[in-house]
């Protein structure tokens, strides 16, 4: 059975993902950092095949063990979705963002992201499909000065998805980022759902920007 793995799955855009993927016969591994919540999203997904795995991804050892457990337990992942929400103190104006901060945030966009490729990405190579997605903000595509931390770190982590686009196409791995500008209504959770169905099955461009 194919698995979706949502690395940040919330009750809102990851839970509508879910849904979406799970419509189409895929089992669904749900990432996140806190157990019982993740416990109640598996539960209010009562038609979705999903399992919550505990993780936090500024532990690197920690997210890759959850999604090995996520493959053993539900099948081979062949989408990834990295989408966890920035913590808040990378939401501060650059002017006053620390350079811990800025470390921190490039690990939670950046390392974090690699290591949950890094787990993953064998097995897609294998057997030549698959499809990473990332889930970024408006700074993702336009750095904005009052969020100095995130728009820093989504920086990097465009840089690194877009490298991987260009390198992996070739063998039949999708890689692309959707940039969602503004906080996510929850009247559109469907819409942005359905578009992340769309870049795994058409395999475009790497950048889709949600327009409202």
């Amino acid at each position: 059975m194919t698995t979706l793995a949502i690395v940040g799955a919330g009750e809102g855009l990851g839970a509508a993902v879910a849904r979406r993927f799970g419509a189409e016969g895929f089992s669904v591994a749900l990432l996140a950092r806190r157990q019982d919540r993740l416990d109640k999203l598996v539960t209010d997904l009562k038609d979705v095949n999903s399992r919550g795995y505990a993780a936090d991804v500024l532990n690197a050892e920690e997210l890759a063990w959850a999604l090995e457990r996520a493959a053993n337990d539900l099948g081979p992942i062949e989408v990834l979705q990295y989408s966890p929400l920035p913590q808040r103190q990378f939401l501060k104006p650059v002017l006053e963002t620390t350079v811990e901060e800025a470390r921190e945030a490039f690990e939670f966009s950046v390392a974090g992201p690699m290591t949950a490729v890094n787990q993953v990405l064998p097995g897609m190579r294998e057997r030549g499909r698959g499809s990473i997605l990332f889930v970024n903000g408006g700074s993702g595509a336009r750095p904005n000065p009052k969020v100095g931390g995130t728009s820093i770190a989504f920086a990097g982590e465009g840089a690194y998805g877009q490298m991987l686009h260009e390198t992996l196409g070739a063998e039949g791995v999708h890689v692309g980022q959707l940039i969602i500008p503004g906080a996510i209504e929850p009247d559109e959770t469907a819409e942005l759902a359905g578009k992340l169905w769309r870049m795994h099955c058409e395999r475009g461009e790497f950048r889709v920007v949600h327009t409202r």
